[in-house]
């Protein structure tokens, strides 16, 4: 299985570090290797340069049945492509697992070269894994919709967090959580703006943004907009800290442009948060409109806080939120139903 560092900031390396010690690796006799690393571009080519060395020794000492590629557009698909390349000429078939969602910028408005470069990858492919029934109509542009098998990421499910004495605190403490990469697409630099106007009617509101990236414009309207005791960015967010925030928040909140099947709403549906965010990707096959969540056009500034504003003013309507995220998370989300569906494209690939 070709995967990022575990340390890897960022939804992919979230969704693989579930399989580490899972009933996927004692069903199948799973080889890592890492092609990709945080840090900066000598480190990213050096760890890629590596993971070639050691795939091609895989290949040779220890012949793999099967090749899980997690992948992404942009560099990510430039990295996997060699390790495609070399499996497909090797005839070991090749399962090429598709988390990005910027789909136009490597093929829909690319120039004929690299549409040419991506035909050909997942071409090679035997199966092309995506998140969610839209991504595959927009694949199935470039390889035969028989080619491409949807599989959800998965949530990590957390009973415990409808318990009485649990939504209480919940409810008091009127936190909403961010966690993501804080760039262009993610429309985090969006949300100071949203607290402005939550604040006015609970002032005792706070914002959590755990993540990385492009941090100066969010930090900027922050400052414009005296919201430094409001909205906080504690950094990238991982482990039990992360467990924390997501046990004790209030609401999630993604108001992002342009998504596949984020993560990071599925582990808050997990913790049994409502959520808030847009009708962009796969999002709104995870957030089912005023079920679990509300649901906006990107950039909604105003509908995203009156959204956040009548979950804080109507308990009975965010509690309902509440199970219904936990619910649709169990059943449509499990990680077991994730781990059977990879499972099931193992043995069919491996069987041709």
């Amino acid at each position: 299985m070709i995967v990022q560092d575990p340390n890897v900031k960022g939804g992919i390396a979230a969704v693989t570090g579930g399989y580490y010690g899972s009933r996927l690796e004692q069903d199948f006799d799973i080889t890592y290797v890492e092609s990709y690393r945080d840090g900066s571009k000598l480190d990213k080519l050096t760890k890629a340069l590596k993971a070639y060395r050691e795939f091609r020794k895989v290949l040779k000492k220890d012949r793999p049945d099967v090749v899980h590629v997690h992948s992404s557009f942009g560099p990510s698909f430039f990295r996997k492509y060699p390790i495609i390349k070399m499996a497909h000429d090797a005839g070991i078939p090749v399962v090429n697992h598709i988390h990005g969602s910027a789909l136009d910028e490597l093929y829909t408005n690319a120039p004929a070269w690299k549409k040419r470069m991506v035909e050909k990858s997942y071409g090679s492919c035997d199966k092309l894994i995506v998140l969610s029934e839209d991504w595959k109509k927009k694949i199935s542009a470039i390889v035969p919709a028989e080619m491409i098998e949807v599989v959800p990421n998965y949530s990590v499910i957390v009973p415990e967090m409808v318990s009485e004495g649990v939504m209480d605190k919940r409810f008091e403490k009127k936190q909403i959580l961010y966690l993501g990469r804080f760039d262009n697409l993610k429309g985090v630099v969006d949300i100071p703006a949203i607290a402005d106007k939550v604040i006015k009617k609970f002032p005792e509101a706070k914002f959590i943004l755990g993540g990385t990236g492009e941090t100066e414009p969010t930090e900027a309207e922050i400052k414009r907009l005296h919201l430094e005791d409001t909205v906080l960015l504690p950094g990238w967010i991982r482990g039990d800290e992360k467990i924390k925030l997501l046990k004790e928040s209030t609401i999630f909140l993604l108001p992002s442009h342009m998504e596949a099947m984020p993560m990071s709403i599925l582990e808050a549906m997990g913790y049994a948060l409502p959520i808030i965010s847009c009708e962009v990707g796969g999002i709104p096959r995870v957030v089912s409109k005023d079920v679990n969540g509300k649901l906006y056009k990107p950039q909604d500034v105003d509908g995203m806080a009156d959204g956040i504003l009548s979950y804080f003013s109507d308990r009975s309507a965010w509690e309902e939120a509440s199970r219904q995220s936990l619910r649709l998370a169990d059943e449509g989300y499990s990680f077991d139903s994730h781990i059977n569906k990879l499972e099931e494209i193992y043995y069919t690939v491996a069987r041709k």
